[in-house]
């Protein structure tokens, strides 16, 4: 739908912050109700299986307005340059709930500081607002919960494709996950540098190419 939406409630959440492959996905979901989400027994993104939150995201587009910003890659490593991640993140936040601002808004927070994070959020909106932002709100506000299952469904759709555009597996693209680990790995090892999709403002992504470059020159002055 487009349309401006001025009632109701409204959730706010990301997934793919700390990943070093793939995009970031904001996503806003908006209600007059959040019965038919409790109904439909929305919750926490993490906690439900791919099959479940494949189900819950065609269920809560049946019943809701959503709105999703992506940040790729590319644009996170552009930003990094003079933005911090929160600041990626609240601005991502901002234009995702653009279209719901006149709603009673429910954020995740993305900084240690809650409070500080909401200002941030306000920071990039035009008018005021009024927003609740919490450290594990996906546990505590359906349209949370809603907004995270939205965004974790997306993104993990994109990183399905670019498993198929690159075609090999590369998994969740977080570091900690082996299979991502492997794929990044191998291709810097077959190619010489970091794959398509890769973040290479991150650590994970900085140690793994020093590390190749650091093996060859060995092999070479062996």
């Amino acid at each position: 739908m487009s349309d401006l939406r001025l009632s109701g409630k409204c959730g706010v959440d990301e997934a793919g912050r700390g990943p070093v492959l793939g995009p970031l996905v904001v996503a806003a979901v908006m209600v007059e109700d959040d019965a038919p989400l409790i109904e439909m027994g929305v919750r926490d993104s993490k906690k439900l299986t791919r099959a479940r939150r494949i189900e819950l995201y065609s269920a809560i587009h049946q019943v809701a307005d959503t709105e999703v910003v992506i940040i790729t890659h590319d644009e996170i490593d552009e930003q990094r340059v003079n933005c911090s991640l929160n600041d990626i993140e609240a601005r991502a936040f901002a234009n995702a709930l653009s279209r719901f601002k006149g709603s009673m808004i429910f954020a995740d927070a993305a900084d240690v500081d809650p409070d500080r994070f909401r200002r941030m959020v306000c920071n990039h909106l035009e008018c005021d607002v009024q927003i609740v932002c919490e450290h594990k709100a996906d546990e505590q506000y359906p349209v949370v919960s809603a907004a995270s299952i939205v965004a974790k469904e997306t993104r993990d759709s994109m990183m399905d494709r670019i498993s198929e555009e690159l075609g090999r597996p590369v998994g969740s693209g977080y570091a900690s996950d082996p299979t991502t680990l492997s794929f990044l790995e191998n291709w810097i090892s077959e190619k010489g540098d970091l794959p398509p999709y890769a973040r290479r403002s991150w650590d994970t992504s900085r140690r793994l190419l020093n590390l190749s470059r650091t093996r060859k020159l060995t092999d070479w002055t062996d």
